[in-house]
């Protein structure tokens, strides 16, 4: 062996000696502080205090690690240290392999308990009957829009929102080599999202829609002439090959997941809030509503409009709006907009997703 490789390799073991050394030093201040939060009945998963570490160690980086890795190393770190004492249970809209269950692991880490579920109405009712400390589920993509389901089962549910995750999509053709693909399966958002790449290169082939990506590996693995498009994770998972990377027809291609549990977060200086109203049946209604967030200096990032399906023509709005819940200039404008709406409710107040 070289010198110098030899020099430069004692090097990184006395570093990786101190950086083990430094993790178990963490490990047992978050212990510490799991103690503390179990005494005064605290939730072990704070979406403002994380969003604080790693805003605040993604400015301290000088390189050569990138944002992403200082991130991805890092939420590991967080994962590990807050499952010492507390192992959390995550349900989100599965099966395993999902774009849903990538969004989990990006906020949770590896170490929870996850909990794959075969509609959103069920990831819902495990959070709310308490089989399950929190949910992930997708509420909208760049490219072909909001999720429904999510939005109209905030309706009926009284449970937060408390984080939120972002996702770029990227999807791969998976299948195998050998097989003459006749059929392909898929979700029915990938299909769109791939809908040029698909007319250029499968225009005569049996498009195949299913219930997620997972599932449409799973059904590939199965047809002697089938193949899927979905994430790369799902070749491991379901034992399938990259038949062609990087289908999608857009690379400005996003997907939001929201995390819901029984109660929102706390201030994290850089939060978004989720609100649910209905309005009063009379001319200029929503022009006033949004009016008032004008006036109060609230940037809206998102609003949406769904049927109430209690009365015809009776619809209900979702606004997302920069700032928490708590903060003045979001508290002038909740009272403002209480008289101008026939409903209004705060779905959740979180960290902007980094």
């Amino acid at each position: 062996m070289p010198a110098k490789l030899k020099k430069l390799r004692e090097q990184i073991d006395k570093i990786d000696d101190k950086i083990l050394d430094l993790l178990n030093k963490r490990a047992k201040e978050v212990i510490m502080v799991s103690q503390l939060k179990q005494e005064k009945n605290i939730a072990t998963f704070a979406p403002e205090r994380e969003a604080l570490i790693y805003r605040r160690l993604l400015k301290l980086n000088q390189g050569p690690l990138s944002e992403e890795d200082v991130y991805a190393v890092f939420k590991e770190v967080v994962s590990v240290c807050r499952s010492l004492r507390v192992l959390l249970n995550i349900s989100y809209f599965g099966p395993e392999g999902t774009f849903t269950h990538l969004a989990a692991l990006k906020k949770f880490g590896k170490k929870p308990n996850f909990k794959p579920q075969d509609n959103i109405a069920e990831v819902f009712e495990n959070v709310e009957n308490g089989s399950s400390d929190y949910g992930v589920i997708p509420i909208e993509n760049s490219i072909e829009g909001v999720v429904n389901h999510t939005l109209d089962m905030f309706l009926v549910s009284p449970l937060k929102i408390c984080s939120e995750i972002t996702l770029t999509v990227e999807h791969f053709l998976l299948g195998d080599p050998a097989k003459t693909i006749k059929r392909l399966y898929s979700h029915p958002q990938v299909l769109a999202q791939c809908r040029r790449w698909i007319s250029k290169n499968f225009s005569q082939i049996e498009l195949i829609e299913a219930s997620s990506t997972a599932k449409a590996a799973i059904l590939a693995k199965k047809d002697e002439h089938g193949a899927c498009l979905g994430n790369k994770a799902l070749a491991e998972i379901y034992d399938l090959k990259v038949l062609k990377s990087r289908v999608e027809d857009s690379s400005q291609n996003f997907t939001r997941f929201l995390v819901i549990s029984k109660n929102d977060s706390k201030p994290s200086g850089k939060d978004k809030t989720s609100l649910l109203f209905s309005i009063k049946d009379r001319a200029g209604a929503l022009y006033d509503v949004l009016s008032s967030f004008k006036n109060c200096k609230i940037n809206l990032t998102k609003i949406e409009s769904r049927p109430s399906k209690k009365k015809p023509w009776e619809y209900y709005f979702f606004v997302d709006l920069e700032g928490h819940s708590q903060s003045s200039l979001v508290q002038r404008a909740l009272k403002l907009i209480e008289k101008q709406t026939s409903f209004v409710r705060v779905l959740g107040s979180y960290p902007k997703g980094i």
